[in-house]
């Protein structure tokens, strides 16, 4: 052991107390149970009801996740972001992803694996077109995921894209959306005495969904 103070987190515990989940009574397809539980997220008020956590990994297999913003789900999950970040490089080298949603307050969670294609330019122009105007000159003045020098050097860039487009800036051919369209949907529910229900949704050989109930 080191001479740093150990955190100890043991003592934190979680009752599961709300809801079950039985494989008779959900969707047959994830995405009609997807959004039978987001509209529930929504109609409990719950904050940044949305966001989720995305994961990808490079080429050589080194992993990284972070919480980007759900904006549509039609036959995948669509979020938008900037092609050139490190998420944008590795999507695009490795075609895979996934996704986990978190609602707290209703003790669930979904995990989503995933293979992952671009939206069209006219999705994404649709999509850009309804941003906030600072947001919009952002994507035009911000490399993500590139070193800059300080916060003057951001807000200098922010200001320049600002006076160049006069405000109504196009959007950069390197911002633009992803769609997740899945191959393994879990949900999970949380139950007493850590028996959590846990439902997997996955894809047959011949593009059907089976549902499987999992261990805890």
């Amino acid at each position: 052991m080191s001479g740093q103070a150990s955190l100890d987190l043991s003592a934190i515990r979680q009752e599961y107390i709300q809801e079950l989940l039985d494989e008779r009574h959900v969707a047959s397809n994830p995405l009609d149970q997807f959004r039978a539980w987001f509209d529930e997220a929504v109609k409990a008020d719950l904050p940044m009801v949305n966001a989720m956590t995305l994961a990808t990994t490079s080429q050589d297999g080194e992993p990284s996740a972070r919480v980007v913003l759900l904006k549509e789900v039609d036959h995948g999950f669509v979020f938008y972001t900037d092609y050139a970040s490190r998420k944008g490089r590795e999507l695009d080298a490795t075609g895979r992803a996934a996704l986990v949603v978190y609602w707290i307050e209703l003790q669930r969670q979904v995990r989503i694996e995933a293979r992952v294609e671009k939206t069209s330019a006219e999705e994404s122009d649709e999509y850009y077109a309804t941003r906030p105007l600072g947001s919009r000159i952002a994507c035009g003045a911000s490399t993500q995921s590139e070193v800059v020098r300080d916060r003057e050097t951001l807000e200098r860039r922010f200001a320049e894209a600002e006076r160049r487009c006069g405000g109504a800036p196009s959007r950069p051919a390197t911002w633009g959306g992803y769609r997740l369209i899945p191959h393994a949907v879990e949900f999970w529910q949380g139950r007493p005495n850590r028996l959590h229900d846990r439902l997997l949704y996955r894809k047959t050989a011949e593009g059907q969904w089976e549902i499987v109930r999992l261990a805890p």
